[in-house]
């Protein structure tokens, strides 16, 4: 192991972080505070996150892009949507990356379909399958949808006979 006698920089940290995944800028905010030296105050972080940020290696919409694009597939967009603001990224950020996640209530079908794979037997399971994608952050209607789903064509096969 070689020993570097300089010790890094907030700023050499920083693009070490990023460079390795995207980070929200409050997320490295408290990463970069949490390894601050005697020397390096509150006030050097905010001078280095807005370097970064101007540099273009800090966004708060590509880590909202980036976060939706990797947990889409398992969680609806209520969920996602507080993942991010607990994250600091703005609501109209949110907003617009969660353009960019596909139909809810087909992500919910899929993950519905790889879960349990067939209508609820009676009301435990169903609650059960409620709970479940409820968990997962996708809209009540999206889960009655799904869950129902198979109530509302015997229903409509009921009404043809």
């Amino acid at each position: 192991m070689v020993y570097d006698p300089k010790p890094r920089t907030l700023i050499m940290r920083g693009v070490d972080a990023l460079s390795r995944r995207e980070y929200s800028r409050s997320e490295l905010r408290r990463k970069l505070l949490r390894s601050c030296s005697e020397d390096e105050s509150p006030d050097d972080v905010e001078e280095v996150l807005n370097t970064l940020e101007s540099r273009g290696y800090l966004s708060n919409a590509r880590y909202a892009q980036s976060r939706v694009r990797t947990r889409a597939s398992r969680y609806g967009n209520r969920r996602l949507a507080g993942e991010l603001a607990m994250m600091g990224v703005d609501s109209e950020t949110i907003s617009e990356s969660l353009e960019h996640a596909g139909d809810e209530f087909e992500r919910a079908r899929v993950l519905w379909e790889r879960k349990f794979g067939e209508p609820p037997a009676d009301r435990r399971q169903r609650d059960r399958q409620v709970r479940y994608l409820a968990s997962r952050g996708f809209d009540f209607d999206i889960i009655s949808k799904l869950v129902n789903a198979d109530a509302v064509l015997e229903e409509e096969e009921f009404d043809e006979s």
